[in-house]
């Protein structure tokens, strides 16, 4: 087991969440643009007569910050929102606090025009409020020193250098050290000549009723308790030299700490392989190398020359870097650090070095992991082949690095989308048990709705882009979180969104409910777009969104809306079956003229009912099996398996996981965003279906009730003869194992809720703890016997 050292051992994130007054105020330095790209320092020096028992602050900042105490990094943030939502820290800095004098240090950044498209901003500010009065000395105002730093630039990825590649996460950093005040987080660096710190404006709380102006706030920043956990951090270094250039490092480099000396005048190369990638802050150890340029650059995968296409991700030979880039320029200075201000994502990492009249040492090259502190409680062990594991460690590591303050891609977009969200978030309860970053997800997402009633097609984020089918998508995520999350207080509290979504939709649609046009950008599937006339999938994805509002507003709701919801259900369904059923070809179109077929349309139709029962099974026997029909990628599968099981073909599972088969053939070691090779982004979680399908379809753990208050089991082993494994549950932990031996099935299933276990037509309930039985292969024939007679 790994030692896991946190950065943010002093955040309290189990305070109460109730609304503060805050008596610090936001600040600034004086003179400094804004909304420009810059980054600030800000000190305060205070004394103490003892080391106090508790020292709790709140801490935030615009856009982003660091927190040092006495030179000990102890915070980062704010957790990303938006402006009515902005996020701030509460710190208990008691441990770190000594007798006497003690220093608080602040770094703090804008993007300015760069800033990645899902970081909200107003402007360039910080603040720091102490809990009680006992705090109050380390409040910001004019006592706190500031410092704008002229080292630091930004340098934005431009697209033209990743072949056009669609990119909007952080820019690059350029660090002259020459310019930059060394060890300005240290209790020893001497602040004298910094100025005091401008006061912008009060700090506000959402709640105005806590108000220093009850019901008026003249600030930007609407004050919010972070609502998720800080991030993990621990250590992490490269694995290996896979190129060198211009120098010869030593053996063990960099897997170990080996001094690396470029000669002066020299121009060096070396590429280093993580081996997997990673989300982490690198961070560069230098000495000497005066009038050096130190040069990074970070990327999931190498490409083929001139393509867009990666082949196998352990190549290198002959293959080109292309990535964001970090410049760090020495002065010279003995055992700088350079550790850019937002993590990477890379397996690769290139270097690029040009010396100078001095010599430059790399004493040491290390990084520090980053990502949002799943951990991992679900199992799954079987006689089946070695690479389904695989397959599951894969997603698992996927999982890991798209989820961080947000569920993301990890390195081109990191933008929180409902689609992949939505699929990221499943696989997150299912391994972990935690959802709050799914609860986090839904809250933001709701938070974008705008008058129309649609939600953006991501949150946060500072461009607007509406996707209707996400929004509905939405509500399939709140319904996923009412089905296996027991709180069903939040999802009361979501269920205006869901009516101002589906009020939307009702005005698109036509008296028979199919849909008269749909606005905006249509997404179905990665690399699909909606030609104007296919409507067919997208309502299909509107009787979705009928049935889950039903579901919710019957339990937590109105049971006037939720009949309302099923009546236009019924409508929708009925019109749908008479337009788009093909009898001739046994399949649904997606479009009325019935000239355009696809797995989509099928797939939706069995998960909404439009087919049932024998139509149903035989829809999907050839869905599966036509060619001819568009193929979903690997982030539609998920829709396409979800009907196999609910056809009862759920024992095809494991044969359709061809394509993450492939790309484990091709060196993957996270999904890429498809299963071609042309794929973009090399981390994209909406490919981590296989982890929680194979405890809810192959081992067949599902929910049958809200809060997972009851549970429906119905294994689907495929060709498996043993298969175990075990799932959080929001009352403890839920453990099955099954061998088939000749036919008849011995299951041992533990669950903390009661519940039924069905398997080939056989039904048994299920008592909360400890269940043991067998099914033998007559007693399914005397049932199949009984039902004909029936």
């Amino acid at each position: 087991m790994h030692v896991v050292i946190t950065l943010f051992v002093l955040l309290l994130t189990s305070l109460p969440c109730a609304a503060r007054v805050w008596s610090a105020r936001w600040i600034a330095v004086p003179g400094a643009p804004p909304e420009a790209a810059g980054v600030y320092h800000f000190r305060r020096t205070f004394d103490l007569a003892a080391r106090p028992a508790r020292f709790p602050v709140h801490v935030s900042a615009d856009n982003r910050y660091q927190l040092f105490l006495n030179g000990e990094r102890v915070a980062l943030g704010p957790a990303r929102g938006d402006l009515f939502h902005w996020r701030y820290e509460t710190v208990d800095l008691a441990p770190r606090l000594k007798a006497g004098r003690n220093v608080l240090a602040a770094v703090v950044w804008n993007w300015g025009e760069h800033r990645p498209l899902s970081q909200i901003s107003a402007r360039t500010a910080f603040v720091l409020d102490g809990d009680t009065a006992a705090e109050s000395a380390v409040n910001t105002g004019t006592d706190w020193k500031c410092f704008r730093n002229p080292a630091y630039s930004v340098l934005p990825l431009k697209r033209e250098e990743i072949r056009y590649q669609y990119y909007v996460a952080a820019p690059g950093e350029q660090l002259r050290a020459a310019d930059h005040p060394w060890g300005w987080e240290s209790p020893e660096f001497n602040d004298s000549s910094w100025q005091p710190a401008e006061i912008i404006t009060g700090a506000c709380s959402r709640d105005w009723t806590k108000n220093e102006v009850p019901g008026d706030c003249h600030g930007p920043w609407l004050l919010v308790p972070r609502n998720i956990p800080p991030m993990e951090s621990k250590p992490e270094r490269l694995g290996s030299l896979r190129q060198a250039s211009g120098v010869e490092p030593p053996a063990g480099f960099p897997g170990r700490s080996r001094p690396v000396t470029i000669p002066a005048n020299t121009r060096a190369r070396l590429l280093l392989d993580n081996e997997r990638v990673t989300t982490a802050y690198s961070e560069f150890v230098l000495s000497g190398g005066a009038g050096a340029r130190f040069s990074v650059r970070y990327a999931e995968s190498l490409w083929v020359p001139g393509t867009n296409k990666k082949a196998n991700r352990d190549d290198v030979e002959g293959k080109e870097f292309r990535g964001l880039r970090d410049v760090f320029l020495p002065d010279g200075g003995r055992v700088r650090t350079f550790r850019p201000l937002w993590w990477r994502t890379y397996r690769y990492i290139e270097l690029d070095i040009e010396t100078a009249a001095d010599i430059l040492t790399i004493d040491d090259i290390r990084a520090t992991f980053t990502a949002y502190p799943f951990e991992r409680k679900a199992t799954f062990a079987s006689d089946g082949p070695p690479d389904l594991t695989r397959i599951l460690e894969v997603g698992w590591w996927t999982n890991r690095l798209s989820a961080n303050e947000i569920y993301q891609d990890a390195y081109y977009e990191q933008m929180q989308y409902v689609a992949d969200t939505r699929i990221e978030s499943l696989a997150s309860v299912f391994e972990t048990g935690d959802a709050r970053l799914m609860r986090n997800a839904i809250e933001q997402l709701d938070s974008t709705r705008t008058a129309d009633g649609l939600t953006y097609s991501r949150a946060p984020s500072s461009l607007y882009q509406y996707t209707p089918t996400f929004s509905l998508l939405w509500i399939g995520m709140l319904h996923d979180y009412w089905r296996y999350v027991d709180d069903p207080e939040f999802v009361r509290s979501m269920l205006p969104g869901v009516r101002s979504v589906l009020g939307w939709f009702a005005r698109q649609q036509r008296e028979d409910g199919t849909l008269a046009q749909l606005p905006y950008y249509n997404f179905l599937d990665s690399g699909r777009k909606w030609d104007g006339h296919a409507l067919g999938p997208y309502e299909l994805h509107l009787l979705q969104g009928y049935q889950w509002a039903a579901d919710l507003e019957s339990v937590l709701g109105s049971p006037d809306r939720a009949r309302d919801d099923i009546a236009a259900a019924a409508k929708l369904k009925a019109s749908l079956q008479r337009v788009y059923w093909d009898a001739g070809r046994g399949l649904y179109a997606d479009d009325a003229a019935h000239t355009v077929f696809s797995q989509h349309a099928n797939a939706l139709a069995v998960l909404t009912g439009v087919a049932e029962g024998t139509v149903a099974r035989d829809v999907m026997e050839r869905t599966v099996s036509d060619a001819k029909l568009e193929q979903a990628t690997i982030y539609f599968r998920y829709y396409v398996h979800e009907a196999l099981a609910k056809a009862g073909l759920g024992d095809r599972y494991l044969a359709m996981l061809g394509p993450w088969r492939k790309l484990l053939a091709l060196g993957v070691t996270t999904w890429p965003e498809t299963d071609a090779d042309e794929s973009r982004s090399d981390c994209h979680g909406w490919g981590d279906h296989p982890n929680f399908e194979m405890y809810r379809t192959v081992l067949g753990i599902d929910s049958a009730g809200p809060g997972f208050s009851r549970v429906y089991i119905r294994p689907a082993l495929g060709t498996l003869t043993r298969a175990s494994g075990a799932i959080p549950h929001p009352r403890g932990e839920l453990r099955v194992r099954y061998s088939l031996n000749a036919g008849s099935l011995d299951a041992e299933v533990v669950t903390p809720v009661a519940g039924y276990f069905e398997w080939r037509g056989i039904r048994r309930e299920l008592p909360a703890g400890t269940s043991r039985f067998t099914i033998q292969p007559r007693e399914r024939a005397a049932r199949a016997r009984g039902s004909q007679r029936r």
